[in-house]
């Protein structure tokens, strides 16, 4: 066996510790403080991350033998990706692994928003039959609004077709033929804005998409929208929400990101007509033992300096 040594500072499903302790010493470590990651990273050749811990600039230039940074999921945006790259240390993340759970959560928070499910729910806990005033909508024929078409917004336009709506998406990285090839219409965004009942994200938290869901996109939605979102915090601004939930301008929200995590009791967490989840999309068994795997399989390629599939930077 080498002497590398692995740092583990979130929790990873079994697979993906078996693969690293057949290659490495593997240090797990979930739930590790900043204050402590920073004390002992001087002695790991890779660390492997979910969202919880940062990896800042501080972290990057303790790691004295650090070479790889692995991220068990999707978003990298917890990683300073400009001091690793002038560190020299290689990130990788695992995008495919989550694919098609965070798609089906989407799907999941459309449906409970229109059929009222949460509310239905609660109300039969507190012993009461509100049947009339439980009046939903169906996802057949609705236009759904997409703003990215990467691998989880096709998979969300794949979905939706099965049923019966109408797809449109904004992508500005991709082509129109390239949008039709994922199953969905190219719009530009004020198209998708002024067309769809229901907009669901699905872009990276970046520079340009940070608050692009502000106060005036969501008065240049139509009237009634409602917005799904299982992206990154961040891109919605929850102020402006919250007042286009109280105008009527936005009928409902469902969120599974928010821009602090956890965001407590917040008024727009318990707003009646907002389902609100703590960033589950990708929780499901499946979905993360493909990353823990694909990850485990990454990081050894990279300190084998074997070739990458998922190279950040």
């Amino acid at each position: 066996m080498t002497e590398w040594k692995i740092l583990i500072s979130d929790s990873l499903e079994e697979g993906g510790k078996a693969l690293l302790a057949d290659q490495a010493e593997v240090h797990d470590r979930p739930g590790l403080s900043a204050a402590e990651l920073l004390e002992i990273i001087g002695g790991y050749h890779a660390l492997v991350v979910r969202g919880r811990t940062k990896v800042t600039k501080e972290v990057l230039e303790a790691g004295e033998k650090l070479r790889i940074v692995g991220r068990a999921g999707v978003g990298v945006d917890n990683i300073d990706l400009a001091a690793a790259a002038a560190k020299g240390v290689t990130v990788v993340n695992s995008p495919i692994a989550t694919t098609n759970a965070v798609a089906e959560h989407s799907l999941a928070l459309m449906l409970a928003l229109i059929r009222q499910v949460a509310r239905a729910d609660a109300a039969m806990k507190s012993g009461q039959w509100p049947k009339q005033d439980l009046l939903g909508a169906e996802l057949s024929g609705k236009t759904l609004g997409l703003l990215g078409l990467g691998r989880i917004g096709s998979r969300v336009a794949e979905l939706a077709a099965a049923f019966g709506m109408r797809v449109l998406a904004y992508d500005p990285l991709l082509t129109p033929e390239d949008i039709r090839g994922r199953g969905a219409e190219p719009a530009e965004l004020e198209q998708v804005y002024a067309r769809s009942d229901i907009i669901s994200l699905h872009l990276p938290l970046t520079p340009e998409t940070r608050g692009l869901v502000d106060g005036e996109a969501l008065s240049r939605m139509r009237r009634g929208v409602y917005l799904i979102s299982a992206a990154r915090g961040g891109i919605v601004d929850e102020t402006a929400l919250l007042a286009r939930l109280e105008s009527g301008q936005v009928a409902g929200a469902a969120l599974d990101v928010f821009s602090a995590e956890p965001p407590g009791l917040t008024a727009l967490v318990a707003h009646p007509r907002v389902i609100a989840t703590p960033h589950i999309a990708a929780q499901t068994a499946e979905a993360q033992e493909r990353a823990a795997v694909d990850i485990a399989t990454e990081i050894i390629s990279g300190l084998k300096d074997e070739p990458l599939r998922w190279r950040v930077v």
